[in-house]
């Protein structure tokens, strides 16, 4: 039996309206006008389909039980129809790249940056491996290497100078404490180095009550109000204030996020996931 072709752009506008809830918006995303999006549905729905999509309620839009079925297969279609251009057009763009990343960058800005990659570029593997700043710059195997260095002190590709600032859970005051807790990167993280320095320049006592490779960790002690900890800006999460003068704590320096090539391991495949990775951070 014949069926008829549904066009891929056909499939691309009517999950653009599924994800934005509207036509206007979806017209946006697509770059069409909404006369022409309504008109891509109706021959979606009357000529090639013969089923309703959408139920309309208002300028409010709502998927039909047929148009919840047909949008999986939609974005697996279009899915597929990426990853053949992809392969076709860029059959260079197979193999495997190795980043090596402190545990810190993982959760804030890898989701983010791997998944365009994977869209991009499905054929190649990604392999992510967590560790210290400074046994990273010790490690010859990775093609790629992100690693926080002080001011003054870059090599590589900087991708962001983000300051180090003083983090407590909501409701809570550990920093009033004598000595402060303090929840940091293992003894290897010079930025332990930083923070102890800067109290001690204070002349205020700490202790280090907790220590973990692993931010999440520190992240989870510090949420339930044991610790007050120093990291990225961009790293404390929304529940946790951010502290300074005003509450006795000295001011941190910036630091630089630096990205390194290995110049054993160069190639088309490196170049353009180190380009996604220098875009990520931008963002």
């Amino acid at each position: 039996m014949d069926f008829p072709s549904i066009d891929s752009e056909l499939l691309r506008t009517f999950v653009a309206i599924a994800d934005q809830g509207g036509f206007t918006r979806a017209a946006e995303k697509v770059n069409r006008t909404q006369s022409a999006v309504s008109m891509q549905m109706k021959r979606l729905e009357e000529e090639v389909l013969c089923c309703s999509l959408f139920q309309r309620d208002g300028r409010q839009v709502r998927l039909t039980p047929e148009g919840q079925v047909l949008l999986g297969y939609a974005r697996r279609i279009l899915k597929l129809h990426g990853e053949v251009f992809n392969t076709l057009r860029q059959p260079h763009m197979v193999g495997a790249v190795s980043i090596g990343t402190p545990d810190d960058y993982v959760m804030r800005f890898l989701p983010g940056i791997l998944s365009g990659f994977a869209e991009a570029y499905p054929l190649v593997q990604v392999e992510v491996h967590c560790d210290s700043s400074s046994q990273l710059l010790q490690r010859q195997d990775l093609d790629l290497t992100i690693v926080t260095r002080e001011p003054g002190k870059e090599i590589g590709q900087l991708l962001r100078q983000e300051r180090f600032v003083w983090a407590e859970a909501q409701s809570f005051s550990p920093h009033e404490q004598t000595p402060i807790p303090l929840a940091m990167f293992n003894t290897d993280c010079f930025c332990r180095a930083w923070a102890c320095n800067a109290l001690d320049s204070a002349e205020r006592q700490y202790r280090i009550a907790y220590s973990s490779p692993s931010l999440s960790a520190l992240m989870a002690v510090v949420g339930t109000g044991l610790a007050v900890t120093a990291q990225l800006r961009s790293l404390i999460p929304s529940d946790m204030r951010i502290l300074g003068t005003a509450e006795g704590m000295p001011e941190l320096p910036l630091s630089s996020i630096v990205l390194i090539r290995n110049p054993r391991s160069q190639s088309p495949v490196i170049e353009t996931l180190a380009d996604h990775i220098a875009e990520g951070f931008r963002l």
